[in-house]
């Protein structure tokens, strides 16, 4: 969903180096490497395996929400049931 604030763990707030850390992944680093999940976490001062994990394993639904529409839920059920 939307990237957790804090650390579930330690505590430490991690929400605003989300932006920064999408951002370094896939750069190109000086000796031509692209850069990997790690570096941008080291880079961006995640330094904690629990902080690391949050976000490794976050997957950002947040747009295939919004296109989630609750009131077409009724009219599609109604279509199937044949009462459309």
């Amino acid at each position: 969903m939307i990237i957790p604030i804090r650390c579930f763990s330690c505590g430490k707030v991690i929400a605003d180096l989300y932006e920064k850390y999408i951002e370094l992944i896939g750069t190109v680093r000086e000796d031509g490497e692209t850069m990997s999940d790690g570096d941008a976490m080291d880079t961006i001062g995640l330094n904690r395996y629990c902080c690391r994990r949050m976000m490794l394993t976050h997957v950002d639904l947040i747009e295939k929400l919004l296109r989630y529409n609750p009131s077409e839920r009724h009219i599609i059920k109604d279509a199937n049931s044949g009462r459309g």
